[in-house]
């Protein structure tokens, strides 16, 4: 097969700044609409069908998330291999690594789609959902875990094409997904001519006819258009895992999973608690972080950007541009999270309007949240892109502990021991509190640790660099903060 993709950038040449600004654009666009789809749904949601159905609603967001976390680690660790077989320009690598990294992505996507859908129930009641979300929750969930093998190899097909350079494809991708979803979305949930009403349940059905569309429609453009990362009629023997290969995922890719799996299980205990407080709260909380998306979302494809970016250098052995990548990653998520945030400040009551309708006590208590949390996520976005330039070596063990630290250790204890004495003001404070830990744990490692001298596969050469130094205005306020 012909290696062609004429939206694949060149990240290892040129100019840094320009290039990962342009590298990001694309990837913040589809998370933007990423976030826009799941807020549109829940205005649908929450303003026409009520506070219950939105408590289901932002409940079974946070198993979704945790689901995703299962094999999202892989995703991640496929990314970064690809991305320095590219940096290599071994193209056939790559396509191994991508027939392997898909094998593992639907094998284990069937499994816990199959035992989702069966323990749905128990799964609610361990989250202590409340008993008027409870019947919309299990509606809601079961058809998000039929979706989940789509949702899931549509993640990953998106990921490892960002590690090829193209950042293009998933936005087009993603903005099919979310026209399709945003226009199913009231036609599934009340219906319209011989198309029944399905009720909160018609949203997650949505999702599942634009995650099987979308599938669909990406397999015809990677073939048509030769993408350097399509297996070929005599490559899909490459779909058989590699012995290296898996190793190197699992090994790298567990760790990076378990990432997502403590932020997913710490999301889950914190909306436990939130879930004690009644159902204002649990919907208000439901709407702030909707809000939140907005937020996290530009810090999460500037640090994706620059650990695919940081890849392909490393794998194309430009060791002098990672440190300078890294520097221009954090002042862009710097600005990307502040920007928004301020705006979600200004806007305040008519944001919150759009998902919790005319509900005062519910809007007074997300108004409440926002001040206290917003500010964090700049913090936030400062460690998300110095995990991802370290993450992009395989130095994935460090970032880990600074997470499972800062949620398990820090964050949901203060939470939980203060709640008797100050009821949900120690839920909304342990926010910053626990990313200010885990930033500062972080920056720590970058500044001192040794992920430069990591590899991926077991194989790969290993070449050390001087520590490189942060500026002095990155050094001082990497050192103040972390994430959500």
């Amino acid at each position: 097969m012909a290696a062609v993709a004429t939206s694949r950038r060149d990240l290892v040449n040129g100019p840094i700044g320009s290039t990962l600004l342009r590298f990001s654009l694309p990837t913040l666009g589809a998370n933007v609409l990423q976030s826009l789809n799941g807020s549109v749904n829940a205005v649908w949601i929450g303003h026409f069908l009520g506070p219950a159905a939105l408590s289901a609603a932002a409940n079974v967001n946070l198993i979704l998330f945790f689901l995703l976390g299962t094999v999202f680690g892989i995703g991640m660790a496929a990314t970064i291999l690809v991305g320095q077989a590219v940096g290599a320009k071994n193209f056939t690598q790559a396509r191994r690594i991508v027939g392997t990294g898909l094998t593992f992505y639907v094998t284990i996507s069937l499994i816990v789609a199959l035992l989702g859908f069966w323990f749905t129930p128990h799964i609610l009641d361990a989250m202590h959902t409340p008993h008027d979300a409870r019947p919309y929750a299990i509606a809601y969930l079961r058809v998000i875990f039929v979706a989940l093998p789509f949702i899931n190899v549509l993640g990953f097909a998106a990921m490892v094409l960002r590690g090829a350079g193209d950042a293009r494809t998933p936005f087009l991708l993603m903005a099919l997904t979310v026209v399709l979803d945003v226009g199913l979305n009231p036609l599934l949930i009340f219906g319209y001519g011989p198309v029944p009403s399905f009720g909160v349940a018609g949203s997650a059905l949505a999702t599942l006819a634009a995650q099987v569309i979308s599938m669909a429609a990406l397999l015809v453009f990677l073939y048509r258009r030769h993408h350097c990362l399509a297996l070929g009629r005599h490559e899909l023997g490459f779909l058989r895992p590699r012995g290296a290969v898996i190793r190197a995922l699992v090994a790298k890719g567990i760790p990076m999973g378990m990432q997502m799996f403590v932020v997913s299980l710490s999301a889950i205990a914190m909306i436990g608690m939130v879930n004690t407080f009644g159902i204002d709260t649990t919907a208000a909380y439901g709407a702030v972080t909707q809000l939140w998306t907005y937020v996290q979302m530009p810090a999460i494809a500037v640090g994706a950007s620059v650990s695919s970016m940081v890849a392909q250098n490393v794998g194309a052995m430009r060791w002098d541009r990672v440190s300078r990548i890294t520097r221009y990653g954090v002042l862009y998520s710097i600005v990307m999270t502040a920007l928004p945030s301020c705006v979600i400040l200004m806007l305040g009551r008519i944001a919150l309007r759009f998902f919790l309708g005319d509900e005062e006590t519910a809007i007074a208590i997300g108004l409440h949240v926002d001040r206290i949390v917003l500010g964090s996520f700049t913090l936030f976005g400062i460690m998300f892109v110095l995990a991802g330039a370290v993450r992009a070596t395989g130095a994935v063990i460090p970032p880990l502990i600074a997470l499972t630290f800062s949620l398990w250790c820090v964050r949901i204890p203060f939470a939980h021991f203060l709640i008797p004495a100050y009821g949900p003001e120690a839920i909304w404070w342990s926010f910053p509190v626990g990313t200010t830990c885990a930033v500062t744990l972080v920056a720590l490692y970058y500044k001192f640790g040794n992920w430069r001298r990591n590899t991926m596969l077991t194989n790969a050469p290993v070449t050390a660099i001087p520590t490189p130094a942060l500026t002095p205005s990155v050094s001082s306020t990497a050192t103040m903060t972390e994430g959500r």
